[in-house]
């Protein structure tokens, strides 16, 4: 049995079998609802039932409360329709979805940013075209079929032109792995089990965080750790296609060394006039020498910018950051809820959590 499912306010319809969830009947018909982590853990899908019910499945309290449950608030990634819904989401996207396709990928080359990020080079298959978003994210199988998700940290263009020597026009995309000790899949890349040549299997493009074109909005790209990667695809993407919106990057870390791609980001803010660069540092030690901003980097974006009212927010990392960035950015500063664009970043221990 199918239920009609309309989102408002742009009036965007698609049908819901029974035993579908919400999202994935709307991303079946090229409804671009908000998602990311698809395990009930990032709250990306949050969205209002107005009219309806559905019956929701397993999730983290820290996804969707008990108090926004009672408000109506599910998680489209784990609801499903009961009957005719009406859902409230002003993040609906139509133009340029890229369907996922599962595919498999060559390691072509292993390189450590950090003690504990190393930056695995991927090939692409020759003979299948794979679009993409710059910011969006990969998934991985695993051969005890389990599930990894990374972000891209290159946009398309900039991934086949980087192709070197003979392999030239190649398609390759970059991904940035942090080492989580004990974690099934960063071990192997971190103690020698991935190796150059292996085959991995992954499914792309995925995810709803990507740039909205449509606005000429001043941009505020915010990041911590390994939240850098899609940031860095769109910073891409904006040099690239000459998008010439005001743009600050906020990037946090613990210590100096976690922002990796520190000298890459000033390489780029010397060619693109309109990006500021902003690193925060929230555990620095005296042998660190740093005299740059400290704190919570959430907190910096809100002491430069106090009334983000007419701005655009992507913001890229921690749960725990991006939830404390929509609640302060939103509440202390004015920050439309539909220009806070999010990809939290759920590791294997969140999701058991």
């Amino acid at each position: 049995m199918s239920f009609s499912v309309t989102v408002q306010p742009g009036g965007f319809s698609f049908e819901a079998e029974s035993d579908e969830t919400l999202l994935a009947a709307a991303l079946r018909q090229s409804v671009g609802l908000p998602y990311g982590c698809q395990e009930g853990a990032c709250g990306a899908c949050k969205c209002k039932v107005t009219y309806g019910q559905v019956a929701l499945g397993g999730h983290l309290e820290s996804a969707l409360s008990a108090d926004e449950a009672a408000q109506g608030y599910t998680l489209t990634c784990r609801a499903r329709a009961l009957g005719h819904v009406v859902l409230e989401c002003d993040q609906v996207t139509l133009a340029s979805l890229y369907p996922p396709r599962k595919m498999p990928v060559r390691v072509a080359e292993l390189e450590r940013l950090a003690p504990d990020v190393m930056r695995v080079r991927l090939q692409l298959p020759a003979n299948q075209p794979t679009p993409w978003r710059a910011g969006q994210f990969m998934e991985f199988t695993l051969p005890d079929g389990s599930r990894r998700s990374y972000s891209m940290a290159s946009a398309p263009q900039e991934a086949e032109d980087e192709a070197p020597g003979p392999k030239r026009g190649a398609r390759y995309v970059d991904l940035h792995i942090r080492h989580l000790p004990g974690g099934k899949f960063t071990d192997q890349v971190f103690g020698g089990g991935l190796k150059v040549k292996d085959i991995l299997h992954a499914e792309s493009p995925l995810g709803s965080f990507f740039l909205r074109e449509d606005s000429q909005k001043p941009i505020v790209l915010l990041a911590s750790g390994t939240g850098f990667a899609p940031i860095k695809a769109i910073i891409e993407h904006m040099q690239r296609h000459a998008i010439a919106r005001p743009a600050a990057l906020y990037w946090g870390g613990r210590r100096p060394q976690d922002l990796y791609m520190h000298e890459w980001v000033l390489a780029q803010q010397a060619a693109m006039p309109g990006l500021r660069y902003v690193p925060v540092i929230s555990a620095a030690q005296p042998e660190d020498g740093w005299q740059g901003r400290t704190g919570y980097v959430h907190e910096a974006v809100l002491q430069d910018c106090p009334d983000l009212s007419g701005h655009q927010v992507y913001a890229c990392g921690a749960p725990a950051m991006v939830r404390a960035a929509r609640h302060d950015f939103t509440t202390r500063a004015r920050l439309p809820e539909s220009e806070f664009y999010a990809d939290a970043f759920t590791s294997q221990a969140d999701l058991a959590s």
